[in-house]
């Protein structure tokens, strides 16, 4: 297997020092350049594109935010944003930029490795935390329990799909547990994405929980 190259983008010296050592030592990965602002870590991708950004949204210069857009834009790579849990606003718009995935910062070493391994698999990927958050939140700002989610139009199996996705659920979980294959539900998520004119899985799960795009 060939490593994962990584590109770590963070205005705190401590954290970037840190996930950096945390990745070095294992032989998975590649750090291939650090930086402490977005536009800084786009340069070092023209030169030398990663397989997967770790991105902090608030960041000097240009912020997580509009460098996720402009690394989406030219094709970077994919980009797994640093998140604290009081972001929800700023994840968001990141996910509108295009984001693949949100982490929490105070993640443990393992998690993050997973989190960047999921990312580069292609599975779209939100702290369960996040998700909970971002639908209570909405719930809290319509004063009802109801999401703004629209379930007409999609068959029960693909309900069962959308919700499972919701649950922060890997493909290959989603197939164990309605017992189907793999490439089916990953036909299913497809066809879904298509019908909803979203980007990718994580959009979806923040959808169904929130009624938002």
């Amino acid at each position: 297997m060939e490593k994962i190259k990584v590109i770590i983008a963070d205005d705190s010296d401590f954290v970037r020092d840190g996930m950096k050592i945390i990745l070095d030592v294992d032989e998975d990965f590649e750090v291939i350049g650090c930086a402490a602002n977005g536009r800084d870590a786009i340069e070092l991708a023209r030169n030398n594109p990663p397989d997967v950004f770790l991105m902090d949204i608030q960041m000097p210069v240009m912020d997580g935010i509009e460098a996720t857009k402009l690394i989406v834009e030219e094709g970077l790579g994919k980009v797994l944003i640093l998140t604290t849990f009081d972001d929800d606003d700023l994840v968001k718009q990141a996910l509108k930029s295009g984001a693949n995935g949100y982490l929490i910062k105070n993640h443990t070493p393992d998690h993050l490795k997973q989190m960047i391994r999921s990312v580069y698999t292609g599975t779209g990927v939100m702290e369960e935390s996040i998700l909970k958050n971002l639908a209570n939140n909405a719930v809290n700002e319509a004063g009802a329990s109801a999401s703004g989610f629209d379930p007409s139009g999609y068959s029960e199996r693909e309900l069962e799909i959308i919700k499972a996705v919701a649950e922060g659920l890997s493909n290959k979980e989603i197939a164990q547990k309605l017992f189907i294959s793999e490439g089916t539900v990953k036909n299913y998520i497809t066809n879904i994405l298509s019908k909803e004119d979203l980007s990718h899985r994580t959009a979806l799960a923040v959808y169904y929980l929130t009624g938002k795009k």
